[in-house]
Formats: C-alpha cells, sequence, structure tokens
C-alpha cells in the first residue's frame, strides 16, 4: 500500500518538474504562464468531465430504463472519475492522460481495452466463467470423457450410449419407433424365466 502512494506522489511531482524544464528551455513561456497553462488545463478539463459525467448519467438511467445493466456507462464514470483526478493534477503527462479519458473518441477504445483484458478476465475467474458465457454446455471440463462409451456399463445392467451408438426409426403405420443398436447385446433380461415374462401369463 505505502508502494501504490509513493507512486502516486511520485508522479505528480516527476510531471511538475518535467513542466519546469519544458518552460526553461523553451524561453518564451514565463513561470506565470506555466501557471496559467496549467490552471487553463484544469478548467477546461473539468468542464469537459462536468459535461460528460452528466451525458454519462443520462445514458446510464436510459439503459435502467431499458432493463439492460450500465456496464459501460460505470465503466465511463470510473474512467472520468480518473481523469478529473488527473486533471487537478499540475503537469503536462497527467493533463494529456486526462484528456485522452474526457474525450468520448478516445475514451472509448480504452474502455473496450479495459473490458475485455481487465474486467472479463477478473469475473470469469470469480464466477468461473459465467460472467461472458465461456462456460460447458455438454461434456465434462477439465479432460473428462466426453460422452459414454458404447460397452461401458455399470453394476445395475444400464448401458453409457454415446450419440453413434444407436439409431431411432419411426414408422409411418405404426405408432412405435424402432431403436436399432447397431450389435448385439446381452442383457440381465435374458437369464431371466419364462415364468418371470408377463406375455408368457
Amino acid at each position: 500500500m505505502l508502494r501504490w502512494i509513493a507512486v502516486l506522489l511520485l508522479i505528480p511531482f516527476l510531471d511538475a518538474m518535467l513542466l519546469g524544464i519544458v518552460v526553461w528551455e523553451v524561453g518564451q513561456i514565463t513561470w506565470v504562464g506555466m501557471v496559467l497553462l496549467v490552471v487553463l488545463t484544469g478548467l477546461v478539463g473539468m468542464l469537459l468531465v462536468r459535461a460528460e459525467g452528466r451525458r454519462t448519467v443520462r445514458k446510464m438511467q436510459r439503459s435502467l430504463a431499458q432493463g439492460k445493466p450500465p456496464t459501460n456507462e460505470l465503466l465511463d464514470g470510473g474512467l472520468l472519475i480518473a481523469a478529473g483526478a488527473f486533471l487537478l493534477t499540475p503537469g503536462l503527462v497527467t493533463d494529456a492522460i486526462g484528456f485522452l479519458f474526457v474525450v468520448p473518441f478516445t475514451r472509448m477504445p480504452i474502455r473496450a481495452a479495459l473490458k475485455r483484458y481487465v474486467i472479463v478476465p477478473y469475473a470469469d475467474k470469480k464466477t468461473g466463467g459465467f460472467a461472458s458465457g465461456n462456460v460447458y454446455t455438454m461434456g465434462f471440463p477439465n479432460g473428462g470423457s466426453q460422452g459414454g462409451q458404447a460397452d461401458s456399463s455399470s453394476a445395475d445392467g444400464t448401458y453409457d450410449l454415446g450419440a453413434d451408438d444407436y439409431t431411432v426409426e419411426g414408422g409411418s403405420e405404426t405408432d412405435g419407433y424402432t431403436i436399432d443398436f447397431g450389435d448385439e447385446r446381452t442383457s440381465d433380461a435374458d437369464d431371466l424365466d419364462d415364468s418371470d415374462d408377463p406375455s408368457a401369463r
């Protein structure tokens, strides 16, 4: 945590030093001009953040009224908060990053990349794939069996059949169906006595 606080304090300091070096090297901008430039970029940025924030809130309300989750609008809101923080920080680089987050043409690709590479993988990791719909709809995950074998049977006499182990033919003249298993099978019914056969009674 202290490392992140140090980074957050170091970035504005280095950015302000870079701004001072640019003013010193150009020579045509005085220190008063530098301060005015920082204040002007901050004010313009805050006006843009305010306008885009109102637009994002209206889009969020429309999405909620239509019953859609406002995921893009929530991401836009987070990027606008970050843009406001960057624009309030004095410096050239932070102002440039802030303007990239504020302007819709540059914010949309940043939002798409953030969603694709950060949000969706994190949500998939936490929900087991349900966030993006990347779940197993058939078979078994993690290299398990992908279908029953034709000759596998359990102790109670049931068989696991694959999709290619049988065919079902419907008769047009009869109401029944014929199931052809394709090979000769022995079942526990062959071991029963004729006395147990209901048709023999």
